[in-house]
């Protein structure tokens, strides 16, 4: 998120900070298509630009941040199917790592 403009890293930090103590940011909701693992997206925009921070905190009682990105098309407001493939293939690694240490 070091790319993110100030005012949207702040507004996922606090996002972050919330699910750390077990509360949903106002928002956060659960990203389509990941339906039952724990997938959440916060989404700001800022400066006519679209922001996404995808974690999830399914897994060890953890905030795992998935990926954090600009959305760069312009068809529509669905998430491109690159960040969705890095999203799974991250819920993955971090799924596999729970079950290793379970």
């Amino acid at each position: 998120m070091q790319g993110f403009p100030q005012e949207v890293r702040a507004v996922c930090g606090v996002a972050l900070y919330w699910a750390q103590k077990g509360c949903k940011h106002p928002q956060a909701k659960p990203l389509k298509g990941f339906k039952g693992t724990g997938v959440v997206e916060v989404i700001e925009g800022f400066d006519k630009n679209t922001y996404r921070c995808v974690y999830t905190v399914k897994y060890e009682d953890k905030v795992y941040v998935l990926h954090a990105f600009q959305k760069k098309s312009k068809k529509g407001i669905a998430t491109p199917k690159l960040d969705l493939d890095l999203i799974s293939a991250r819920l993955k690694a971090v799924k596999d790592r729970a079950e290793v240490k379970s």
